[in-house]
């Protein structure tokens, strides 16, 4: 089993900045990679950003060049670093962990992003 817990979340205006947090505890050896999705209301939970374990990342086109995925593997986190936010970007963002045979969620954390 692995634990996600998230934060971070908040409101903030637009063009502003937040940086999400997720630490994971328990049988993390067997992870192959993290990952942040959100899900808007009314929308379909979708990726936000992979990152695998070699290192390589993968982001979802609509945060290309203003989101940043990063994972501390000592500290057991991975973080999120979200810059020139859009009111589009509001969503409850959720941590998500991928160990080859399951899929671990966090319960998220909620970004609003005011006009």
């Amino acid at each position: 089993q692995v634990q996600l817990v998230e934060s971070g979340g908040g409101l903030v205006p637009a063009g502003g900045s937040l940086r999400l947090l997720c630490a994971y505890s328990g049988r993390s050896l067997g992870i192959t990679s993290m990952g942040w999705y959100r899900q808007a209301p009314g929308k379909q939970r979708g990726l936000v950003a992979l990152i695998v374990s070699g290192g390589n990342t993968n982001y979802a086109d609509s945060v290309k060049g203003r989101f940043t995925i990063s994972r501390d593997t000592p500290r057991n986190t991975v973080d999120l670093q979200m810059n020139s936010l859009k009111p589009e970007d509001t969503a409850v963002y959720y941590c998500n962990a991928h160990s080859g045979i399951k899929d671990y969620w966090g319960k998220g954390t909620l970004v609003t992003v005011s006009s």
